[in-house]
């Protein structure tokens, strides 16, 4: 049977491509490194890696060994996480993955109201975007994540136990001055002759804008890319264009732009919020309180009331 230490040691060197960095990688010396590589070598009966004048270069078998070697590890790290959590249920740590728009807007409160009823128990929460979200949730490093998706990405993950907070609809961005703002609600197909303001970088709102104007009969014009929302609604208000955005994203709404809904019968996309868990591994106590308390913070997002707030004064102005 291979050597599961020695086997981690050919994945970060073939990772890494040096061995060198290997070593200072585990804790081990280069001679050393050098050393359970060979007899790695002797146990799977042929070469694993060509040495390189810099570096190293996995063999066929090798990368082969490599691959399973990721799994291994992540399996690994997952057991580690779930001895963590053991130990530090004591001490009361509670792991989350969050990404902007929901650390933005839900997560602060959530986190403020569990910090008054359960004052003993620390929090972690690490960021991210959905693929390191769910990269952390499958490894244990955070023991719930707020995720997302759309209708065409739906997550179908049988390792995720998922649970629904809320729907988040998409809105129209404008100018506080734009003549869009007295209409109680506006069609994506009278929008063909608009200047856009897009996300950059590949965003998922990006797709969303492109994929709902194809669907209404026209290409979209961008005028601007932004990095943020903010950034976003600074240049819708000064004119260059309007954009599309989830409304969570618009808790902080500038005072010189307006968000207005879409008709009743545009399909505009609403992306679903969602807590998720490793379905392996049963939620702690600390986990379950916040799965509390996160699910009353979204029925505060999802009333009328604010849900009219968000929107603002369309008709004044």
């Amino acid at each position: 049977m291979l050597n599961v230490r020695r086997l981690l040691l050919l994945t970060e060197a073939t990772e890494r491509g040096s061995l060198t960095a290997a070593a200072e990688a585990l804790g081990m010396t280069t001679s050393a490194a050098s050393q359970q590589m060979s007899l790695l070598e002797q146990e799977a009966g042929q070469p694993l890696i060509e040495r390189l004048p810099r570096g190293i270069r996995p063999t066929p078998a090798g990368a082969a060994l490599a691959g399973r070697g990721q799994a291994i590890r992540r399996e690994l790290r997952a057991a580690q996480a779930d001895l963590d959590s053991f130990t530090a249920l004591d001490q009361g740590t509670l792991r989350l993955g969050s990404f902007p728009t929901a650390s933005a807007s839900l997560l602060p409160l959530a986190l403020t109201r569990f910090r008054r009823r359960h004052t003993g128990i620390r929090i972690e929460v690490r960021a991210g975007v959905l693929a390191e979200l769910r990269e952390m949730l499958h490894t244990g490093e955070v023991e719930q994540g707020l995720l997302w998706d759309y209708e065409w990405n739906r997550l179908d993950d049988p390792a995720l136990s998922l649970t629904h907070l809320l729907d988040d609809p998409t809105v129209l961005v404008v100018p506080a001055d734009s003549p869009l703002r007295t209409h109680p609600s506006v069609r994506l197909g009278d929008l063909a002759d608009q200047e856009w303001i897009i996300r950059a970088d590949n965003h998922p709102v990006a797709d969303v804008l492109r994929r709902s104007c194809r669907q209404a009969g026209f290409e979209p014009r961008i005028a601007y890319s932004s990095h943020d929302y903010q950034e976003a609604q600074a240049m819708v208000a000064a004119g260059l264009g309007i954009a599309l955005a989830p409304r969570l994203a618009l808790t902080s709404r500038r005072s010189d732009v307006r968000l207005l809904p879409f008709a009743s019968d545009v399909p505009a996309p609403t992306r679903r919020i969602l807590l998720a868990r490793a379905t392996a591994r049963p939620a702690t106590p600390p986990a379950q309180a916040m799965d509390r308390v996160l699910r009353s913070v979204a029925q505060r997002f999802t009333a009328p009331g604010l849900h009219r707030a968000q929107l603002g004064a369309v008709r004044r102005g």
